[in-house]
């Protein structure tokens, strides 16, 4: 159980280190996402004794498929970002960490569905890490990451009208925030 703490607490000083600038501006979609990273780190922490239990059992082969499918859709969205975005970390917005310094907007692959993959992967990936272990804790963490990850979207697409203008616009006509073809 210690070493729950542990990772904790080294976990929790990686992502303020990451969510350092954002966090003094609570209007920066970074603000959020902290509590997002948080909440999943805590998720992965309550759950990660079931991780290998009934290996073979629905509920577990679902969440596998979504925790795959999380894995999957990250590296898309970053490759896209980095291929297609063309970040510049010349840009000065500290409250943005690197890949989101991009100069191009994205919208093939993922992009072409949904305006927010790596979020969508982060959804994922909380509701794999819920279904490990059904429980209030777990979906108490569940929650707030839902809560925190749209309002991190929300916020990031603020940022993107004023980054990209008229074509962020007419791209958020044309695609989902998450969920293609529905949300």
């Amino acid at each position: 159980m210690m070493w729950k703490w542990v990772v904790f607490v080294i976990g929790s000083t990686g992502i303020i280190y990451l969510s350092r600038h954002a966090l003094r501006n609570w209007r920066s979609h970074g603000f959020f996402r902290f509590f997002a990273f948080e909440a999943l780190l805590i998720l992965f922490l309550l759950n990660v004794d079931n991780w290998f239990l009934q290996p073979f059992s629905l509920q577990q082969i679902i969440s596998w498929s979504l925790l795959v499918g999380s894995l999957l859709l990250a590296i898309h969205g970053f490759s896209l970002l980095r291929q297609i975005g063309r970040p510049d970390k010349s840009i000065n917005d500290a409250s943005r960490i690197g890949i989101e310094k991009t100069t191009r907007l994205v919208t093939s692959g993922a992009y072409r569905y949904i305006r927010h993959p790596l979020y969508a992967s982060l959804l994922l990936f909380g509701w794999g890490a819920f279904l490990k272990q059904i429980s209030l804790p777990a979906g108490l963490m569940l929650l707030v990451t839902i809560i925190a990850l749209y309002l991190t979207a929300r916020l990031e697409e603020q940022e993107n009208l004023k980054n990209f203008g008229f074509d962020y616009a007419e791209y958020m006509q044309h695609t989902k925030m998450f969920i293609p073809w529905m949300f």
